[in-house]
């Protein structure tokens, strides 16, 4: 049985703007990208999770940086990250980081 996709462009949360971009997202992505628009900010969305939400917003991921440093680019806008390690769980500073980049990427919830 096939995964139902939702697009990004129908994603909205509580009071806020709608995605203006006709990406496909599966639901598990869905929720990442809600989740990181959340407020108050959560701490505990798994990096793996917000990996793969950029890879499927057609942004390339190269954790092969130095240390922990994770190089993501998306739309032509590029940043780096600090993987959070040895707990998955990215805290709230990372994720108010990854919320401005795909806010500067004109990806906004």
């Amino acid at each position: 049985m096939a995964k139902k996709k939702s697009g990004v462009s129908k994603v909205k949360t509580e009071g806020a703007a709608t995605i203006n971009t006709n990406i496909k997202l599966n639901s598990k992505n869905q929720k990442t990208l809600e989740a990181i628009f959340k407020n108050p900010v959560p701490s505990d969305i798994p990096w793996g999770d917000i990996e793969r939400l950029l890879e499927s917003l057609g942004g390339t991921v190269d954790s092969k940086r130095s240390g922990s440093r994770v190089g993501v680019s998306l739309r032509g806008v590029r940043a780096v990250f600090h993987e959070p390690h040895p707990n998955p769980a990215t805290d709230k500073g990372a994720v108010k980081n990854v919320r401005e980049f795909l806010s500067r990427c004109g990806i906004i919830v």
